[in-house]
């Protein structure tokens, strides 16, 4: 499909999908975007296949994906499940805090201070330090002078959310 920076080939191929269901479809996508292969695999992930066009650098390459998808297997980029794998790790990890540990993150995600979540919940501010030092146990984020715990703790939840 010609490049306009859009989901053009994903939505012909979603379309293809749900008229032809037996169809094996290989999408070949500039984009690295788990929701882009997700969708494709929504109905099914036999016959479906999900590659970035920059890997698939030779006829050979090409030619064992096709085979494969044709083959009923489901042929998805090392880069995306990469991601995803990364990502399904992260929501482990925030499922590991508590109700009130997630609600503290998501002050801290706001950008409130500790005072101002004192404010918000009534906790007392040592409370919500002790809140603050279980979250980044919890999420794997040890203390060194170079970064900023507290910053690194809202990107793992904006990830993960």
């Amino acid at each position: 499909m010609p490049p306009t920076y859009t989901d053009e080939g994903l939505r012909v191929a979603e379309q293809l999908a749900a008229s032809h269901p037996g169809l094996g479809i290989l999408l070949l996508s500039q984009y690295a975007e788990i929701a882009y292969a997700t969708r494709l695999l929504a109905n099914g992930a036999s016959r479906r296949g999900y590659l970035l066009k920059d890997r698939v650098d030779n006829a050979e390459a090409l030619r064992d994906a096709l085979q494969r998808v044709c083959a009923g297997e489901s042929v998805i980029d090392s880069t995306l499940v990469g991601r995803l794998l990364s990502h399904q790790r992260q929501l482990s990890k925030l499922d590991r805090l508590t109700d009130a540990e997630q609600d503290i993150l998501a002050h801290l995600a706001e950008g409130r201070s500790n005072h101002a979540i004192h404010k918000i919940t009534n906790l007392t501010e040592k409370t919500i330090e002790s809140y603050i030092t279980r979250i980044y146990v919890k999420l794997d984020i040890p203390g060194t002078p170079d970064d900023n715990r507290r910053v690194l703790a809202v990107l793992a939840w904006m990830r993960g959310a």
